[in-house]
């Protein structure tokens, strides 16, 4: 499932195609995704301006002037900016298509993603009232976490995949951010000491960034706006490397089950 920098590549890559042009046409050719894409689409969004291209958490976020495109990328989604003639294939569900003769076209096989409408500020939509705190920003830090972990008896691998608490981190980073920090994922969150914090703190940070920098990670789906995969995966430590050696100590990397989802760690490297 893309995470931040997969969803943060595709924002950079869409906005400079998609800001300050004008929608001529909206084509549905699947609405039946995670929720149905609005039926009015078409009607409302020819003559309106993209005026600028936001994300939060995993959400990307269309200006349009009097109101919001709400996308969300799901298991297997992409959005992709390509000429309008460019034949759909089979999973392309959704085309923005823009006066510059350029469409903004989601392509989503499995159909867990999603594109929605509101008039209202997006940031009060259901879906993102609740979200937490961004972990690219500075009010993200060692002593932020360290409150936030007091009295939380979950692991730590789960606390930081809570989205009501910090957003866009997901599984992939949650395990590799962890093995450079030198904690194992199991490890209660109210355990962890405030140094402990602000070194996990700064290496989600270096580990998000990095991944950005790497055009996220390619495991399925991913690609960006231009349809390239991204290449974090060359990098990882521990996630998806069962078994092999680890990239440090050579010892063989362990994997568990965490709230249904796989976890990976270095049972010498991690404490």
């Amino acid at each position: 499932m893309p995470e931040l920098p997969e969803v943060e590549t595709t924002r950079r890559g869409l906005e400079p195609h998609l800001a300050g042009q004008r929608i001529r046409a909206v084509i549905i050719r699947n609405p039946r995704l995670r929720q149905p894409i609005p039926a009015e689409l078409p009607a409302i969004l020819p003559g309106r301006t993209v005026k600028q291209v936001l994300r939060r958490a995993k959400y990307l976020l269309l200006d349009c002037e009097r109101g919001w495109l709400i996308v969300h990328l799901g298991m297997s989604g992409s959005l992709r900016v390509l000429p309008e003639e460019t034949p759909p294939e089979k999973h392309d569900h959704f085309d923005l298509v823009l006066e510059n003769g350029l469409c903004m076209r989601l392509r989503d096989p499995r159909r867990f993603g999603a594109v929605l409408w509101t008039a209202d500020d997006p940031l009060d939509h259901p879906l993102l009232a609740r979200l937490g705190i961004e972990p690219l920003t500075d009010e993200f830090d060692g002593a932020w976490l360290h409150r936030q972990l007091r009295g939380r008896k979950t692991s730590i691998k789960q606390t930081l995949m809570d989205g009501h608490l910090l957003v866009g981190v997901g599984n992939i980073y949650a395990n590799e951010a962890l093995f450079r920090t030198g904690i194992r994922p199991q490890t209660a969150a109210q355990r962890l000491s405030r140094p402990r914090c602000d070194r996990l703190a700064q290496t989600i940070k270096e580990t998000l960034l990095q991944a950005l920098a790497a055009g996220g990670s390619s495991l399925r789906d991913f690609v960006d706006s231009a349809g390239k995969p991204g290449y974090f995966q060359q990098s990882y430590y521990v996630y998806s490397r069962q078994d092999q050696a680890c990239r440090v100590c050579a010892s063989p990397i362990r994997h568990l089950r965490q709230g249904q989802r796989s976890t990976f760690y270095c049972p010498a490297c991690q404490k």
